[in-house]
């Protein structure tokens, strides 16, 4: 094998690796929505939860986001942002679940309305009976 040969069949070798590895890097892993599997039950009365009074309110509880939706609906979805983790808002003015760090907005279902994001967030089941709220799923 003269040197000429050499230098092409490493190239190619070298090439095939790096390909590899990008088309694996490239790919999605999951499109399963994530989050912490919870069953907890909020207080209205209680002042800590008194921001769900009002449409437009939210709390963080157990790694969950529970907003008092503009519509009059309770929603709670997994407080992470399915990008890089980071801690998603309410915003009502748009009555959507935004995250500050690079934009991700996502819908009251959970699903993602505008990226960086492509995995919606977990949605969980809101029980309202009288002055309590259960959040579980």
């Amino acid at each position: 094998m003269n040197r000429k040969e050499f230098l092409l069949q490493m190239g190619i070798g070298v090439g095939a690796a790096a390909l590899l590895t990008c088309v694996g890097a490239c790919t999605k892993t999951t499109t399963t929505p994530t989050g912490p599997s919870v069953d907890f039950t909020l207080d209205l009365t209680s002042s800590a939860n008194s921001a769900l009074l009002a449409r437009g309110g939210y709390i963080y509880q157990q790694g969950v986001i529970v907003a008092y939706t503009t519509t009059g609906n309770y929603v709670a979805l997994a407080q992470a942002c399915t990008h890089e983790g980071f801690t998603i808002q309410y915003q009502s003015q748009n009555d959507t679940f935004y995250c500050p760090a690079h934009g991700s907005d996502f819908a009251d279902s959970g699903s993602v309305n505008n990226g960086p994001a492509s995995v919606g967030l977990k949605s969980y089941t809101v029980t309202r009976s009288g002055n309590t709220l259960h959040i579980k799923g």
